[in-house]
């Protein structure tokens, strides 16, 4: 069975989510990236694996649900802490952000048989889920990352090496205040969705 990561940033003020302010404030950004990640993290659980880590920035809290190993984010780049993720891997793995909390069980629940590779794009050019059927960091580094191609970067280097891959669904990433609405708008009944709304209460009311 799979070995499912999650890799993400403990949600604080002025640490996550900073393309949300305005209009919402730094505390208030925190408190969605929160929410996000408890909704990742629960739909994680859901999900059928050998093996569930949260690979962090920072240190866990309250939104940490039971059965989650944590291990720490290495120095370095987005590609090198993603590359080091997985070299912590035995057997296949698939490997998520916390950016997408309409994510389902259904979605994670992968089969290597017949494929190397899973690959989920997202819609702002990155990706939000990465597979390997056998997990090699070098697939990884060197990747320009935060960019609007690195998705398709990302892909090309995975057809290269001769994998066999995949496609998931592309999902949108939360990073600006219209993603989160757009967002919310699919997993209606997420504790994202609830958070937004209490949020965008309070600023409306400033």
């Amino acid at each position: 069975m799979t070995t499912l990561l999650v890799i993400a940033k403990e949600p604080r003020p002025g640490r996550v989510k900073t393309r949300l302010t305005p209009p919402f404030a730094p505390e208030e950004a925190a408190e969605l990236a929160e929410a996000a990640l408890a909704d990742t993290l629960r739909t994680v659980a859901a999900a059928p694996a050998s093996r569930r880590v949260l690979v962090l920035d920072g240190a866990p809290g309250r939104w940490l649900p039971p059965g989650f190993d944590v291990v720490p984010q290495c120095a370095g780049g987005l590609d090198e802490r993603l590359a080091d993720a997985f070299a912590h891997c035995h057997g296949p793995a698939l490997l998520i952000g916390m950016d997408t909390p309409q994510v389902t069980p259904e979605l994670l629940t992968v089969d290597f048989a017949g494929c190397d590779a899973y690959f989920g794009p997202a819609r702002d050019g990155g990706f939000w889920a990465l597979g390997l059927s056998r997990p090699d960091p070098a697939l990884l580094l060197g990747v320009p990352m935060s960019t609007p191609v690195t998705g398709a970067v990302q892909r090309q280097r995975l057809a290269a090496a001769g994998l066999r891959v995949r496609d998931l669904p592309c999902l949108r990433d939360v990073d600006t205040a219209a993603d989160a609405y757009a967002v919310a708008a699919l997993a209606p009944h997420s504790r994202f969705a609830a958070r937004l709304a209490r949020c965008a209460t309070a600023a409306g009311r400033r």
